[in-house]
């Protein structure tokens, strides 16, 4: 399987807290709900495909609890996501959580780098990350993460919680894609490359 990453990020890298007030607080944020003013119909059909995609979902525990407390209540019959969500194998990156609670749950525990390397050599399409920002900083810097799809909202916060902190692991990648919305998010894709390429400019007349 292929391991990809969704993250929602604003222009200064935050990921805290993007779907309302109340997600996350955690250290004092009281932003949240910023990405929600640019979300349209073209955003969730392509969200909507990238789920379609999924074997199973990879979360950290903060997000895993978020999650098995807000998607079981989603009722609408016409969401695209409920279904899949509620019913993929779940995965959560724990070294305190005995079991869980939004069934089919795994927990990994231990050496979670390993235990998620185990998943990915099992045939499938893919186990998707969504949110849980330390726990891809962590694949990422372990080099399993073969796919992010950065959805950047037009807005600077300030603080708050950022996907790639001061201190994390270097890493290149390659833009693979590209496109705006109508809402003006702009979705990125990126393929791991395995560590960054350096070089010294000289001239335009070098570069390639």
């Amino acid at each position: 399987m292929k391991l990809t990453l969704t993250e929602f990020v604003s222009l200064d890298g935050v990921c805290q807290g993007p779907g309302s007030a109340e997600e996350d607080t955690t250290d004092g944020f009281t932003q949240g709900g910023w990405f929600v003013p640019h979300m349209d119909a073209g955003f969730i059909d392509q969200a909507a495909q990238w789920l379609a995609q999924a074997d199973g979902l990879l979360l950290g525990r903060r997000t895993y609890e978020a999650f098995a407390r807000d998607w079981p209540q989603i009722t609408d019959p016409d969401d695209p996501f409920t279904a899949l969500m509620n019913s993929l194998p779940k995965y959560v990156a724990s070294q305190t959580l005995a079991e869980g609670s939004w069934n089919p749950t795994t927990v990994l525990s231990g050496d979670v780098a390993a235990r998620v390397a185990q998943l990915k050599a099992r045939p499938g399409r893919e186990l998707q990350i969504h949110g849980s920002a330390r726990l891809a900083g962590s694949m990422l810097a372990a080099g399993l993460i073969d796919e992010l799809r950065l959805v950047v909202a037009p807005v600077v916060l300030g603080h708050g919680r950022r996907l790639f902190p001061e201190g994390g692991s270097p890493a290149g990648l390659r833009l693979t894609g590209s496109k705006s919305t109508g809402g003006g998010l702009a979705i990125l894709l990126y393929e791991n490359t395995g560590t960054p390429s350096y070089a010294t400019y000289t001239g335009a007349s070098d570069v390639g």
